[in-house]
């Protein structure tokens, strides 16, 4: 079991990226709170039946509350933010830079709530992997259009904070109790936001499609079960802020998988930027040579 768990990080950071993937095949047939918040319900659901097969323990009012809030932060805000920016015309690539802000926003936020030990290879670390996001990134920067707003702007800022904040809160809060109860209180918190915002702001279009099933299916599974057990499996396990360097190599493998789909073009210059930011992750993860991770201040 010890040696699987050495596999968990780089299997999270590919289904992760095949998120922007699913998202693709997704959002011109359905109005992006509309989408998350069925995606959002059916993972509930789904999980509530797991619960049932596996005979999980039910969570507390307290892991129930907390579990909902690092919903609202992680999949309500974050996911939502970052759909209804794209929708509304900011570029994927830069979307995606903004949010490669994430690693270091939540490195502060640990080293101040959570009392984690930021070392200066971690900073360091960070910075690189921050650096090599922006190379992977920077060729698909050329053509911004109409899309970038101060609206937009706002809401992929919106989106990095509620990211960090729900895993500071899922980390500090939400860590105990069963992991199958807890992650069904976070879509089912989620899934509350994205209905109100769909109710308030967009008209429910939605065409049926083979593409809109596949992208639903994918993301409620793969990603919506399947990735987000990985994370809190890691957010549990280990320190936030190393947890969070993993977003970095997300660019980089969500351009290796549209090259290889969707013969996006991959330069060699993106190339050197992935290895880059897996050098920057690499720099933040690593164990020094005692072999402990690093020292929780009280």
């Amino acid at each position: 079991m010890h040696s699987l768990k050495r596999f968990i990080p780089a299997s999270f950071v590919v289904l992760w990226a095949t998120g922007f993937i699913g998202a693709r095949y997704a959002m011109p047939w359905a109005e992006p709170f509309t989408f998350l918040a069925a995606r959002f319900v059916i993972a509930a659901l789904l999980l509530a039946g797991l619960m049932l097969v596996l005979g999980s323990k039910r969570a507390t009012r307290a892991e129930a509350f907390h579990a909902t809030v690092a919903g609202i932060l992680m999949h309500g805000v974050y996911l939502g933010a970052v759909f209804w920016a794209i929708h509304r015309g900011m570029p994927a690539g830069l979307s995606a830079l903004i949010v490669g802000l994430q690693p270091l926003i939540t490195a502060v936020l640990a080293g101040k709530f959570l009392g984690e030990a930021i070392l200066p290879r971690h900073w360091a670390g960070l910075a690189v992997g921050l650096i090599g996001v922006v190379i992977v990134l920077w060729p698909k920067l050329g053509a911004l259009g109409g899309g970038v707003t101060p609206e937009t702007l706002v809401a992929s800022l919106v989106s990095v904070l509620g990211m960090s904040a729900g895993t500071i809160w899922q980390k500090r809060y939400a860590s105990g109790g069963d992991l199958v109860a807890a992650t069904m209180w976070q879509y089912i918190g989620g899934g509350a936001l994205m209905i109100l915002a769909s109710l308030t702001f967009e008209t429910h279009t939605v065409i049926i499609n083979g593409e809109l099933i596949f992208a639903m299916a994918w993301l409620v599974l793969v990603l919506s079960i399947g990735a987000i057990f990985l994370l809190m499996v890691m957010i549990r396990g280990g320190e936030m802020s190393k947890v969070a360097s993993l977003f970095y190599l997300v660019p980089a493998v969500t351009a290796v998988i549209a090259w290889a789909l969707f013969g996006e073009q991959l330069s060699l210059v993106q190339i050197v930027g992935m290895a880059i930011a897996t050098l920057g992750v690499g720099l933040a993860t690593a164990r020094p040579a005692n072999g402990k991770t690093g020292e929780l201040r009280n």
